[in-house]
C-alpha cells in the first residue's frame, strides 16, 4: 500500500464536520491542513486530527503536502478557491454548486483541464444505497421506459435552524441552487442528461428572521428568488417537473417520482444516502420496497471525495456538476425571461455503483 492521498480543507465550517467523520480515519487518505478565513476555528479543527496543521488559506492551497483540496466554502468562494487549488496543481473537490455562476464554472473546468486537474463536486449522496438501488431497478427495466419524473423539496427556510444563514439568500444561494443540485443530480443519474429547460420563479418576502443561535431575531436580506419550479426535458424523451421552495411549510410528496409505461418508482430523499425505494407495477395492488441492489451501503458525506480518490473516473464529477449548474441556472433565465431554454452542456450518466459493503469501502486504501 502507498502512502496516502493528502486532503488539505479549505472551510471549517457547519458542513466540515461530516465529510471529517468520513475521511479522518480512513486508510487511503489522511487529513493533512485545515484553513479557514477564522484562524481559530481552523486550529480548532485541525487540533483534533492527528497531524493535522491549521494554515492560512494561501499557505494550504500552495502546500507541497497535499495532494487534493476539500473546498467547503460559502458559494461565491467556490470558484477562486478552487482556481487557486488548480493554479498550484492540486486536485479539488468541492461543495455543490460548482461555482456561484455558470460562467465562473466553466472558466474552473476549462483550467482544469488545461492543467490536467480533476475536479469533483457534491453532492455525493447519490452514491448511496437509496437513487443507486433506483437507478438500478430503472436500468433493469422494472418501469418499462421511463416516461416522465417528478421532483419536490419544500421547506420554509434554513434560516428556521441555520444560525448563520445569510449565504443561502445571496446570489449563489436559494432553494434551486442550493438543494436542486441534489434533485438534478440524482435525475440525470436516473434519466439521463438534460437538453432544455422551462421554469418559473417567485420570491416571498424580501427579509428573513434567523431562528436560532447567538443572531437569532436578526434580520437577513433576501436577493434571490425562494420558491422555483420547472420542467427538465431530457435527452431520452423523458420530462421531469421539478419545484424547489424556501417558502413552504410542509409537503406530503415523494422527494421523487419516477413513471414508466409499466410502473413507478418512488424514490427516497436525494439529500440522504439511504432510504426505501419502493416500486408499484402496473396492475399490482400495492407498493413493494425493493432490497438495496447498487451503492455504497451506510455512506456518508465524504465518499464522493474517496470514489474520486479511488475511482479511475470520479462519479460526482464536475463535469456533472457544471451540466446541472447550467440547467439550475437556465431554469432561473428561463422564468426571468418566461421563455425554453436550451442547453449547451451535457453529462454522461456516471458509472453506475455496484453494491459496496461499508466494511469494504472503509478499508479501501
Amino acid at each position: 500500500m502507498g502512502r496516502p492521498h493528502r486532503i488539505g480543507v479549505v472551510g471549517a465550517g457547519y458542513i466540515s464536520g461530516a465529510y471529517l467523520s468520513t475521511l479522518t480515519d480512513h486508510p487511503a487518505v489522511t487529513i493533512a491542513a485545515v484553513a479557514d478565513i477564522d484562524a481559530a476555528r481552523a486550529a480548532s479543527v485541525a487540533a483534533g486530527i492527528a497531524g493535522c496543521r491549521a494554515l492560512p488559506v494561501d499557505e494550504l492551497l500552495q502546500d507541497p503536502q497535499v495532494d487534493t483540496i476539500l473546498n467547503l466554502t460559502v458559494p461565491a468562494a467556490h470558484a477562486p478557491v478552487a482556481l487557486a487549488a488548480i493554479a498550484n496543481h492540486k486536485r479539488v473537490y468541492g461543495e455543490k454548486p460548482l461555482a456561484a455562476d455558470l460562467p465562473a464554472a466553466r472558466a474552473l473546468l476549462a483550467q482544469a483541464s488545461a492543467f490536467e486537474v480533476t475536479v469533483g463536486c457534491a453532492p455525493d449522496t447519490v452514491l448511496g444505497t437509496g437513487l443507486q438501488t433506483a437507478r438500478a431497478a430503472v436500468d433493469a427495466g422494472l418501469i418499462g421506459r421511463p416516461i416522465s419524473a417528478v421532483a419536490v423539496m419544500a421547506t420554509p427556510g434554513h434560516e428556521r435552524w441555520h444560525p448563520n444563514p445569510d449565504f443561502y439568500y445571496l446570489p449563489g444561494g436559494g432553494p434551486l441552487l442550493d438543494m436542486g443540485p441534489y434533485y438534478l443530480s440524482a435525475l440525470v443519474h436516473l434519466l439521463g442528461p438534460i437538453t432544455a429547460v422551462t421554469g418559473a420563479a417567485s420570491r416571498l418576502r424580501d427579509t428573513r428572521v434567523i431562528g436560532s443561535g447567538p443572531r437569532a431575531g436578526s434580520t437577513v436580506p433576501v436577493e434571490v428568488d425562494t420558491h422555483v419550479t420547472g420542467v427538465l426535458h431530457h435527452a431520452n424523451g423523458a420530462l421531469s417537473t421539478i419545484t424547489t421552495s424556501f417558502d413552504a411549510v410542509r409537503t406530503t410528496a415523494a422527494p421523487i417520482e419516477v413513471h414508466g409505461e409499466t410502473g413507478t418508482l418512488a424514490v427516497p430523499d436525494p439529500n440522504r444516502f439511504d432510504g426505501d425505494v419502493r416500486l408499484f407495477e402496473l396492475g399490482a395492488d400495492d407498493w413493494r420496497t425493493l432490497d438495496p441492489m447498487a451503492g455504497y451501503v451506510d455512506a456518508a458525506r465524504g465518499i464522493g471525495v474517496l470514489d474520486m480518490v479511488l475511482s479511475p473516473e470520479p462519479r460526482a464529477s464536475g463535469e456533472l456538476a457544471l451540466h446541472v449548474l447550467e440547467a439550475m441556472t437556465s431554469l432561473l433565465r428561463s422564468a426571468a425571461e418566461g421563455r425554453r431554454i436550451e442547453l449547451t452542456t451535457t453529462a454522461e450518466r456516471p458509472a453506475p455503483v455496484h453494491l459496496t459493503p461499508a466494511a469494504q469501502w472503509r478499508e479501501t486504501a
